[in-house]
């Protein structure tokens, strides 16, 4: 058992994103700490040969806690009210997204998790630091969305706690980061959860309008879990609040390092949010891909093979792009069944 250490949820899929977060990771944070890979699905073949090439890396393999959390997810969605109307296929069996929780039953007594389309930025030791008082550490801004667009119902979540608004957005966050500690929700809580959620139908809580996600179902089971959490965005020191989304927020870069442009605020990670996988390697491959921050991901991406990095992006031809549309038709058909 280690005291602290690094989680990524990732499969071949996201390959070009995964180096792109070990190689950001050495840098920026240090080359000592462990790195456990939690398997998204079977398609590994590529993160097993990466894996070879660095000492730090180790593969998640309870199989027990992978099966639990994928038999958890699906019986709460199945219980979800838009999973009984018609015409909503359930996309959410198709979705491996919930296996990051697998972090609670690893090997680090405390631990930081990344999706594998992040960067990261700066070290870790605010985050490390306030685990000691909390059990979970957030960083992003879920909590201000729009009303209608959180994670929560808020009105029926508040006619049945009574508590005000205010205080229930606070515990809403995202699941592409997080710090965490061992154990804290393990399988006597998830059958907890499953009560309150299936039973008291307490999956009604979480909005309708993103009804399988990972991250609400989170924020629903912290919030239920009643256990300290702390979220930077919502810290009493400026320094401490700093965007994280590619697509959403303004950085300034210095020597690869990206600050938060009001105030030059050091952020622990670049999010690639809403960037599908398939650009990435697409980019890797030379291709002129719109992606925000690319430059960045270059870097990193190609640190340690510059050779292999791309010295000039060029558009896809239109063969290229008419098979595109058609497999994306082909693959809209397939989900409905």
């Amino acid at each position: 058992m280690k005291d602290f250490g690094i989680y990524i949820l990732a499969n071949d899929v996201v390959y070009d994103l995964l180096i792109a977060l070990l190689n950001s990771i050495e840098v920026n944070i240090g080359t000592e700490i462990p790195i456990c890979i939690v398997p998204y699905d079977d398609r590994l073949k590529l993160v097993k040969s990466e894996m070879l090439a660095r000492q730090n890396i180790t593969l998640f393999t309870n199989e027990i806690s992978i099966k639990r959390w994928d038999d958890f997810a699906i019986e709460v969605w199945n219980n979800h009210p838009v999973a009984k109307t018609k015409n909503r296929p359930p996309t959410y069996r198709k979705n491996n997204l919930i296996r990051k929780m697998c972090s609670f039953d690893g090997d680090f007594r405390k631990f930081v998790f990344y999706d594998a389309d992040s960067l990261a930025m700066s070290k870790l030791d605010k985050v490390i630091d306030k685990l000691e008082k909390y059990d979970f550490v957030f960083d992003d801004w879920e909590h201000a969305k729009a009303s209608g667009k959180t994670a929560f119902n808020i009105p029926l979540v508040q006619e049945k706690t009574h508590l005000p608004e205010r205080e229930i957005r606070d515990q809403i966050h995202c699941s592409s980061f997080f710090g965490a500690k061992q154990g804290v929700i393990g399988a006597k809580e998830m059958e907890m959860l499953k009560q309150k959620l299936i039973q008291d139908n307490e999956v009604a809580w979480i909005n309708n309008i993103a009804w399988w996600c990972d991250a609400d179902l989170f924020s629903y089971m912290t919030f239920r879990l009643e256990k300290p959490i702390f979220n930077f965005t919502l810290s009493p020191h400026g320094e401490d609040r700093t965007g994280n989304c590619a697509n959403g927020d303004p950085f300034v870069n210095m020597n690869n390092v990206l600050y938060n442009q009001q105030g030059l605020k050091p952020i622990h990670r670049l999010h690639y949010m809403g960037y599908p996988a398939h650009e990435f390697t697409r980019l890797s491959q030379g291709e002129d891909v719109a992606v925000l921050f690319r430059d960045e991901f270059l870097h990193y991406r190609f640190l340690k093979q510059p050779e292999r990095k791309p010295q000039q992006l060029k558009p896809a031809n239109i063969v290229t792009k008419v098979n595109r549309l058609l497999q994306k038709s082909v693959q809209k058909i397939r989900n409905l069944f």
